[in-house]
C-alpha cells in the first residue's frame, strides 16, 4: 500500500480465496457483507475498492457513493445500461471522486496514441478493428449446470449470488469462470473493451453508436443463453462528431480474430489483443492495455514517422491518479463520467449477442433501441428480492 493510505477493512464472500490478503492486513476489520461493513464502519471508510464479479459492482458501488465514499469500480463498471447510468448520476450527485479500473488508461503509451491521431499521423479515422482472443464462455458447462454439489463451507452463497436470481451453487461458475455465464459477467467484450477500445473512444470522443449488430457462430440466446458463446462480432457505428467523419467498429471476442491488416509486416504476428486502427492516410496498431505497443505500419513508416509534441501530462500510475485526485478535490482520468460511457459499450454488445443477427438501432440519449422492443429489456435485467439499485 502506498505511504499514506491505510486499509481498515477487507470485504469477501470467500474466506478461502480471501486468506492471503486477510493475513497481510491483520489490522483491518474483516466482513463478508458490505452492507454491514457500511452499517458498522461508515465513518471509518473514506474510499472504497470495489473488485466483485460483475454483477456485485453497481450494488456495491452505490452503496458506497451514497454514503459519500470515493469509489475504484474494477472493469467494467457495471451488469447492465441502466446500473451504468444510475452510477454516473449517483457519482454526480454526491460529488465523489470515482475511477474506472482500466488502469491502461494512465499509461504513457495511450497518451501518445491520443497526441498521434490528433496530430493527423494516419489522417481521418473511418474503420477500427479491436478485439480479445480470450475465450470466456460456460457454454461447453452447460450440461453440467444439473448436477449438485454441496457449497463450499468457506463460501457464501448466498452472499455471492447478490443481486442475481437464485440458482444452485456449482463449481462450474467461481472462481474466475463467472465471466463466462450471463448471470455474473460479460463474456470477453465486458472484460476486455474497457482495455482495448479505450484509447480509440478518448482519442476519437466516440461517444453512444447508433447502431449495433452481433454475429456469433454455434450459438442460440434460447437455449444457450446462461452462458456466452466461445465467439462473437460486433459491429458498431458511430455517427459523425465535431470535425471527424463517421466510425465503424469491429469487435472480435474469443474464436473470432481480428483480420490481418495488408500493411503489416510478414513476420509481424502481434495482432490478437488490441486494435487496427485505420485512416485515409495510414494505419496504427496497438496492444491490449493502454494502447500497448503503439506504432505505425508498416515498421518502415514508424521509423520515418515525427512525433508530435507531448500536450497531455504523463501520470504516476491509475491507483495513484484516484487517491491523487481525492486529495486534491479533482476528477481521476477515467472516472464514472468517462468509463460509464465506455462501459456502456460493452453492455450493449452484450444486448446484441442475445439478439445476434439483428441490427439494432440505439437511442443513447432516451436509454432505448427505437427498431426492436424486445431489446429494451435486457437493458435493466431485475434483480431478486431483497436487492435493489
Amino acid at each position: 500500500m502506498a505511504p499514506g493510505n491505510n486499509i481498515v477493512a477487507l470485504c469477501d464472500v470467500d474466506l478461502r480465496r480471501a486468506a492471503e490478503t486477510l493475513q497481510k492486513y491483520p489490522d483491518a476489520r474483516q466482513y463478508r457483507d458490505f452492507r454491514k461493513m457500511f452499517d458498522e464502519f461508515e465513518k471509518g471508510i473514506d474510499a472504497v475498492v470495489v473488485a466483485t464479479p460483475d454483477h456485485v459492482h453497481a450494488v456495491a458501488s452505490l452503496a458506497a457513493i451514497r454514503r459519500g465514499k470515493h469509489v475504484y469500480c474494477e472493469k467494467p463498471l457495471a451488469h447492465s445500461v441502466q446500473e451504468v447510468r444510475v452510477l454516473m448520476e449517483a457519482a454526480r450527485e454526491h460529488k465523489v471522486v470515482t475511477q474506472l479500473g482500466n488502469q491502461g488508461h494512465s499509461f504513457d503509451s495511450i497518451r501518445d496514441f491520443c497526441e498521434w491521431i490528433w496530430a493527423g499521423a494516419i489522417g481521418r479515422v473511418h474503420t477500427i478493428h479491436a478485439g480479445c482472443t480470450a475465450v470466456n464462455s460456460g457454454v461447453d458447462q452447460l450440461p453440467r449446470l444439473a448436477e449438485q454439489h454441496p457449497v463450499p463451507p468457506t463460501l457464501d452463497w448466498d452472499l455471492w449470488l447478490g443481486p442475481a436470481l437464485d440458482r444452485p451453487y456449482h463449481p462450474a461458475y467461481l472462481p474466475g469462470s463467472w465471466r463466462g455465464w450471463v448471470p455474473f459477467g460479460n463474456g470477453t467484450i465486458g472484460d476486455w473493451i474497457c482495455h482495448v477500445v479505450d484509447p480509440v473512444f478518448w482519442a476519437l470522443d466516440l461517444g453512444a453508436p447508433k447502431t449495433i449488430h452481433a454475429e456469433v457462430k454455434d450459438y442460440d440466446f434460447k437455449t444457450q443463453g446462461d452462458a456466452f458463446p466461445k465467439g462473437d462480432h460486433i459491429t458498431f457505428e458511430f455517427p459523425a462528431k465535431g470535425e471527424r467523419g463517421p466510425v465503424t467498429l469491429h469487435w472480435y471476442s474469443g474464436t473470432e480474430r481480428i483480420p490481418r491488416p495488408a500493411d503489416l509486416d510478414p513476420d509481424d504476428k502481434s495482432v490478437g489483443t488490441g486494435a487496427v486502427v485505420m485512416g485515409d492516410r495510414g494505419t496504427i496498431v496497438y496492444g491490449s492495455h493502454g494502447a500497448g505497443g503503439v506504432r505505425l505500419i508498416p515498421q518502415s513508416r514508424m521509423d520515418a514517422y515525427q512525433r508530435p509534441p507531448k500536450t497531455l501530462p504523463r501520470l504516476k500510475g491509475h491507483h495513484q491518479d484516484w487517491l491523487q485526485a481525492i486529495r486534491n478535490g479533482t476528477r481521476a482520468g477515467s472516472d464514472f463520467a468517462y468509463g460509464g460511457p465506455l462501459t456502456e459499450l460493452a453492455m450493449l454488445g452484450v444486448v446484441a449477442i442475445k439478439l445476434a443477427g439483428t441490427k439494432l438501432e440505439w437511442d443513447g440519449v432516451n436509454q432505448r433501441f427505437t427498431n426492436v422492443t424486445e431489446a429494451n429489456r435486457h437493458l435493466d435485467p431485475p434483480y431478486r428480492a431483497g436487492w435493489k439499485l
